[in-house]
């Protein structure tokens, strides 16, 4: 099974949102895309190799294998 991250904890482990109601925010405000695309749901499942961009800058999902 592929793990997998949402999208509020993603930016929260990144350090792009200080907090989960700060992320909840930037994603209903449409200021976060996946691969690509506006993503405003919060529990979106990020997969590892996804592309999460926020205010021009880009990185890719890395996750580590337990």
């Amino acid at each position: 099974m592929e793990e997998s991250l949402s999208l509020t904890a993603v930016l929260k482990l990144t350090g792009i949102a200080e907090t989960g109601g700060h992320a909840k925010v930037m994603i209903q405000n449409g200021e976060v895309k996946l691969n690509g695309i506006v993503e405003t749901r919060r529990k979106h499942k990020c997969v590892e190799g996804d592309l999460v961009e926020v205010a021009g800058e880009e990185f890719m999902l890395e996750l580590e294998q337990s």
